[in-house]
């Protein structure tokens, strides 16, 4: 190997080293600053939304609130979009991203994840009054569903014959349809359900059973086994004691049911 090529490998080896050494201060800075830096939706409901008081609230928001908790620290809450909430964690604008974050191998190429803390998912919503269990007790029902979508692709497969499946040009229609009277049930996600519940509670809308799940993970920096260790073993504390299940209960009607280590 020529001298020049040999030394500029040893310097990326070296910058590869340091990065390594550096990426794994992100637990110590914490707790010597006495402040974690998460980043959550405030507009995706019910995952994280502004309130009428004009501050953050939702489920990522209270998970945030109780991981700082836990770790003795004050909480900054950073508000970020499902554009650059990844970049904010790998320029360390965010030490944690709490914001419906779910796993793949492409992102698993440039940041880590801890364990599932909440279920995101496809559910057929309806009045409390309206007894729906399961997918045999659609029969004879009308349901609302968004044409072409997940929601209507899970919903078809599972449905009777006899349910008057009514799809809809775009979510909004979907929901107008539901909240209007013209169909009993709508099938939809997790998030436009909580605004429904949130914006019409006379309906008394309540889940039902779910069509699909994809449960949501905490993004941490790529290589900071120690933040990701202690976050890890704090949901699987809270887990245990039932506070997951509480926080899920809460915002999205339901219990976390099983979720992935």
């Amino acid at each position: 190997m020529l001298p020049s090529k040999r030394a500029f490998t040893l310097g990326l080896a070296a910058l590869a080293l340091a990065a390594t050494a550096q990426a794994q201060t992100a637990l110590d800075d914490i707790l010597k600053a006495r402040e974690i830096k998460i980043a959550v939706p405030t507009d995706f409901p019910p995952y994280g939304s502004v309130g009428t008081d004009l501050k953050p609230q939702g489920l990522d928001v209270d998970m945030a609130t109780y991981i700082g908790g836990k770790l003795g620290v004050k909480v900054e809450l950073v508000p970020v979009t499902t554009a650059n909430r990844i970049p904010y964690l790998q320029t360390r604008k965010a030490d944690l991203v709490i914001s419906t974050l779910g796993k793949n191998p492409e992102r698993e190429k440039v940041i880590d994840f801890t364990a599932a803390y909440s279920p995101f998912y496809i559910a057929v919503f309806g009045p409390k009054a309206t007894a729906i269990k399961a997918p045999a007790d659609l029969a004879g029902k009308s349901i609302g569903v968004t044409r072409g979508s997940v929601d209507d692709m899970e919903l078809t497969k599972v449905a009777p014959p006899s349910t008057e499946l009514r799809r809809f040009e775009d979510n909004n229609a979907t929901v107008s349809a539901y909240t209007a009277g013209q169909v009993q049930l709508v099938a939809t996600s997790a998030q436009t359900a909580g605004t429904v519940m949130a914006k019409h509670p006379q309906l008394g809308t309540e889940f039902k059973f779910t069509l699909k799940d994809s449960p949501n993970f905490i993004g941490v920096g790529k290589g900071e086994d120690k933040l990701r260790t202690r976050v890890n073993e704090i949901l699987a504390e809270a887990k245990k004691s039932g506070e997951l299940d509480k926080m899920a209960v809460k915002w999205l009607g339901r219990p976390t049911g099983d979720l992935p280590q």
